[in-house]
């Protein structure tokens, strides 16, 4: 009956993983330039005496979603919003270079380009730090102009220049903080192609109704599997009765 238990066990233990998975997904669904983790439940056999008729539930996370959100007018000069496929290059807190598609960006009181979870923004030597302005314009490059405080509409002064860059989605991995890093652990290199479009913001691209529905399933899926322990554990007892009477 051990083996029944252990079974069923292993199938809850991996549900619970796996609701973990889609909640965190669900969780973001408002976040911007989220992207969804991909999950799957996996079946492995148990190898050992006799045939493998013992099967183990694994719950794993394949890859993530790279299918784009929709983009949403914002107006707010800080806003970007990456067109088509790239990233915006950051510094993670570990002091790495990551990325992001997360385009709400900030100015700190020192004036350093950040993102909405405090993450600098990387430019041509590093940080971009962005002197006080009357005006700030992104072009479609990631170049950063501003007119200087006092000085007239005809008057812009370059500051730096975003680093965007292009990488293919299966050299990347997310980490715990949300930002993708090459799975190598090296640097992607700049990409002018990449364009981006201020005042705009793109939303995370969780179908947050499939979300509801994998965790519906999910939950079912736990309460078999505790259905099937308090089973080993009724055929357990009425075996041991049998004992007792014998």
């Amino acid at each position: 009956m051990d083996r029944l238990i252990y079974l069923a066990m292993s199938g809850a233990k991996q549900t619970l993983a796996a609701q973990a998975a889609v909640a965190h997904n669900l969780a973001n669904a408002t976040t911007t330039g989220f992207r969804a983790d991909f999950n799957a439940l996996r079946s492995m056999p148990v190898y050992g005496d006799g045939l493998p008729s013992r099967v183990y539930a694994m719950d794993e996370r394949p890859g993530i979603d790279f299918a784009p959100g929709a983009l949403h007018q914002t107006g707010n000069d800080l806003d970007l919003a990456l067109d088509g496929d790239g990233f915006i290059a950051v510094l993670a807190p570990d002091g790495t270079e990551a990325y992001t598609r997360a385009g709400d960006l900030h100015l700190d009181g020192n004036g350093l380009l950040t993102t909405a979870a405090g993450h600098p923004v990387l430019g041509n030597g590093g940080p971009i730090a962005v002197p006080p302005a009357e005006k700030l314009a992104i072009a479609a490059d990631g170049t950063i102009s501003i007119r200087p405080l006092g000085q007239g509409v005809e008057t812009l002064a370059q500051v730096d220049r975003i680093k965007l860059v292009r990488a293919e989605p299966a050299n990347l991995v997310k980490g715990a903080d949300g930002l993708l890093r090459r799975a190598d652990g090296g640097n992607v290199l700049p990409d002018a192609t990449v364009r981006v479009v201020q005042g705009a913001l793109e939303s995370s691209n969780v179908n947050s109704v499939d979300a509801l529905v994998q965790m519906i399933a999910l939950q079912r899926q736990f309460e078999l599997q505790v259905k099937a322990m308090r089973t080993a554990e009724q055929n357990d007892s009425a075996a041991a009765q049998l004992l007792r009477l014998g």
